[in-house]
């Protein structure tokens, strides 16, 4: 049986709440993380990520309690990143409530955290984010970022990716940063070429603006789509966007709340 596509609505928190905006800058209030994680449980999401986009810039834990609050709120699976340094950071997070953890700004600064946490805790525990964006200077004409779009890591989106998923990644989260916040459809080109270089669960993120963006990012190799503003605003539903990625032929898992 075809493994189901994901739906998967994305909490950036920063001081405490739910934030949101263009390329992570001009970044506006949308609610309260805990009240959002319960809404998005009940409309059908098949997962939730969480991030606290300043931790790292700030050098500073996740807000563990918030997480925890989160996980008590909601019965599916919880991906949580922001500032996590290593296993202890890992421990912490999955005690308080995670199923799975987002590395990105560590693994690029010592990548041999990415092994020592999958070792600990398994490959499935371990997301990796990996925030590309364009640069030709790179030899596949992208490159990766750090600290939430702030700055180049200087390294080559696609071998990067490679690496780490040779380390241990057992998924990655694909954000793209020119396309974060514009609403124009994923980046379609990104998603092809890492789909072309790993095999492990990819999530498309950064772009989604119709409900025909999610079906166009799976045929593009995308197991899962995460998408934040479109669910926040209202602007899109989980149940319409299953709805066009089940008329595009593609398994998904039926909210039981109305279209």
């Amino acid at each position: 049986m075809p493994v189901a596509v994901r739906v998967i609505p994305c909490l950036d928190v920063d001081a405490g709440r739910v934030v949101k905006g263009v390329n992570f800058r001009d970044l506006r209030d949308a609610g309260d993380p805990v009240e959002l994680a319960r809404r998005y449980g009940d409309e059908g999401a098949d997962e939730l990520v969480f991030l606290d986009i300043s931790a790292s810039a700030e050098q500073r834990a996740t807000t563990r309690e918030m997480v925890r609050r989160c996980a008590e709120t909601v019965f599916i699976p919880l991906t949580v990143g922001g500032g996590v340094s290593g296993v202890a950071d890992v421990d912490a997070l999955l005690r308080s409530g995670a199923d799975k953890v987002g590395v990105n700004t560590a693994a690029i600064a010592r990548p041999a955290v990415i092994g020592e946490i999958a070792e600990r805790f398994g490959d499935q525990v371990l997301v990796l984010s990996v925030d590309a964006r364009r640069e030709p200077s790179q030899p596949s004409g992208f490159e990766v970022t750090t600290h939430g779009g702030r700055r180049s890591a200087g390294r080559d989106a696609l071998a990067w990716t490679r690496e780490a998923v040779s380390r241990g990644a057992g998924e990655i989260l694909l954000n793209s940063m020119d396309a974060d916040g514009m609403a124009s459809g994923f980046d379609l080109e990104l998603i092809r070429a890492v789909r072309a270089v790993v095999s492990v669960p990819l999530i498309a993120s950064g772009g989604a603006g119709r409900p025909e963006d999610f079906a166009a990012a799976v045929a593009a190799g995308a197991d899962a789509c995460l998408a934040a503003s479109v669910f926040h605003y209202g602007v899109l539903s989980i149940a319409a966007v299953k709805a066009g990625l089940a008329a595009a032929g593609y398994p998904v898992r039926l909210p039981q709340t109305a279209i």
